[in-house]
């Protein structure tokens, strides 16, 4: 017997800058293209600490005075990332020091991590170097200074939606790990109606190339003629998994919109090919997220999260707003007896789940910055004559 999850919802203000499933259905996600877009403002991080001298460091990390480490330096005993060192050169997170040949452990603290949540358009590719020179998605990202961005799983080309990047390796790692579990939810289109039996066979699980694959949970959207509208959530992402398994019964995908990874989604407004950088509270708490899933602990992501994201008016849906009733979700991610349905998440922020409360910030910023240039014209202020 398929077994349903439910949760209350969560207040409607806090779905309000958010994208829903309901918004790709009803043609909401593809008319907010046409609306004025808020200029986005950058995120400005502190100053980093200035990278420390190589012989002070090594005279620290207890290899002898300054002066005796300047002496290496000038016989030309010590390398920095396979390179001779020189006087005064300064070094920083990641170099790697030698000193006779033999690698030299220091501490130098890393610099704070980056995440950006970017706005996938159809047509652009997850990659840094493209053979056949398609259009990639780090061509509009802000440059690091230090190291280089790394996407947390791919979307393929003609996938769009909603794809993080971070600048750190082990964030990305906790994120898109299968062991971790984190649940992505998507939109998708496909080419005439599923049965029951379907249904029940993908929530099961289906036997791909590379091994079985199931959905947690399907919900019906509706659609028009042979088009129907399906959200769906899945737990791992492998290369075109959701449209390979929707093959798998014989159906073809012809839209596919990621509107969520874990507790973070998609911000209502970021239009296709825009970014939004995730203020350090809510890196904090992807991160402690991503640490929480690592222990063990169940405190992740609240499993009843796709009910949450169909309120509307802070009460929970009707079965005519629900279309075909509730999700159907796999039975290995039901709630087990005696448990109750609904678990904390840590992810959840004042105005929903995380992303939204950065991506408020900077609108609200943007409108005071265009309010008091308004102002300063009216008035004669602002440039001068």
């Amino acid at each position: 017997m398929t077994e349903f999850v439910t949760e209350p919802p969560i207040p409607a203000q806090a779905l309000l800058d958010v994208i829903r499933f309901e918004d790709v259905v009803s043609g909401v996600f593809d008319a907010s293209e046409s609306t004025a877009e808020a200029p986005m403002l950058k995120r400005v991080l502190p100053p980093q600490p200035e990278s420390p001298k190589l012989h002070k460091v090594l005279a620290q990390a207890g290899m002898g005075s300054r002066l005796e480490m300047e002496q290496l330096i000038l016989e030309g005993r010590i390398t920095v990332n396979n390179e001779p060192a020189h006087i005064g050169q300064r070094v920083q997170f990641g170099d790697h020091v030698k000193v006779n040949g033999k690698p030299i452990r220091f501490k130098i603290a890393p610099p704070p991590s980056r995440v950006i949540a970017y706005h996938k358009p159809a047509g652009e590719v997850v990659s840094h170097d493209d053979p056949q020179n398609r259009p990639t998605v780090f061509r509009k990202l802000p440059k690091l200074f230090q190291g280089k961005w790394q996407s947390v799983g791919r979307l393929d080309l003609n996938t769009e939606g909603l794809l993080l990047f971070t600048s750190s390796g082990e964030l990305a790692n906790n994120l898109m790990h299968p062991r971790f579990g984190l649940e992505r939810e998507y939109a998708v289109r496909v080419l005439g109606a599923l049965t029951q039996e379907e249904k029940h066979k993908l929530l099961d699980g289906v036997r791909l190339d590379d091994g079985m694959a199931q959905f947690g949970s399907i919900e019906e959207g509706g659609g028009e003629g042979s088009n129907c509208w399906y959200r769906v959530t899945i737990s791992e992402g492998r290369n075109r998994e959701v449209r390979r398994m929707l093959e798998s019964v014989g159906h073809a995908v012809s839209r596919l919109i990621r509107i969520r990874y874990g507790s973070m989604v998609l911000p209502r407004g970021l239009k296709r090919g825009a970014w939004v950088e995730l203020d350090d509270a809510d890196i904090r708490l992807l991160m402690r997220a991503s640490q929480a899933q690592e222990s063990g602990s169940h405190d992740a992501v609240a499993p009843g999260y796709a009910d949450k994201a169909r309120a509307r008016t802070g009460r929970a849906p009707t079965a005519p707003e629900r279309g075909a009733g509730k999700p159907m979700r796999s039975p290995s991610r039901a709630a087990a007896p005696g448990q109750g349905a609904q678990q904390p998440d840590p992810l959840k922020t004042s105005v929903g789940y995380i992303g939204a409360d950065s991506f408020s910030r900077q609108r609200q910023e943007a409108g005071k910055k265009r309010g008091g240039a308004s102002a300063a014209r009216r008035t004669g202020g602002g440039r001068s004559r």
